[in-house]
């Protein structure tokens, strides 16, 4: 990622947020045939130190990464948009591209069969729990574990991460502000989620400088 001191995140808290927030991850590993990326969810493991993360993969991924015998990068990406210079109204400005972005790296964890079962259970219940009527794998076990074996879990414990926030940080309160408005407004660009991190970081600064919010 290039390197960009003023959006650096360093905040493992925030990181851990992130992944949370944004599962769906791609795993990209330098095997000996070359450049190797899959797609997959992953789950934040909770009290631990650091930051640790469970998915599996699908035969024969885990071959074709050569999982378990070097480091992979994982990247998780958050809300992220286009940022119009029309929306700054002041100044001669370029567009850019707002972003909150995270690679990690680690060296995955083969899971043993009944590990990866439960990793694939806790997965269902991680994403049913927000419907009215959470489906779980345990009534169709012995079907889930048939289908579980074409399957191999891993964890991986994140030895070091590289993560930015670029959120206009770097433009006037009140710029940053009109660029919040232009993404809930109806348009090509709109992106709400975008918009309410943007709100989230200016509040929680705010905050920390003793400010009154800015957010409307």
């Amino acid at each position: 990622m290039r390197y960009t001191p003023d959006y650096l995140l360093l905040d493992v808290a925030e990181v851990k947020r992130l992944i949370q927030e944004n599962p769906w991850a791609t795993i990209v590993s330098n095997t000996a045939k070359g450049l190797v990326a899959s797609h997959y969810p992953v789950v934040l493991e909770e009290d631990t130190e650091g930051i640790s993360i469970v998915s599996h993969v699908g035969r024969p991924d885990e071959r074709t990464h050569e999982l378990g015998e070097h480091e992979v990068l994982v990247i998780i990406q958050g809300p992220h948009g286009y940022i119009s210079p029309g929306w700054y109204e002041t100044g001669a400005y370029v567009p850019t591209w707002n972003h909150v972005t995270a690679h990690l790296y680690g060296t995955p964890e083969i899971l043993p069969e009944d590990e990866n079962f439960a990793v694939l259970g806790n997965l269902v219940d991680h994403f049913e729990k927000r419907l009215p009527e959470p489906v779980s794998l345990a009534p169709y076990e012995h079907l889930a574990r048939q289908i579980a074996t074409g399957t191999v879990g891993i964890r991986i414990r994140v030895t070091r991460f590289d993560a930015r926030l670029k959120l206009s940080q770097n433009q006037p309160p009140e710029v940053a502000q009109r660029i919040i408005a232009a993404l809930e407004a109806d348009g090509p660009y709109r992106s709400d989620a975008l918009a309410a991190e943007m709100r989230r970081f200016y509040a929680a600064r705010d905050e920390v400088a003793g400010l009154p919010s800015r957010n409307p």
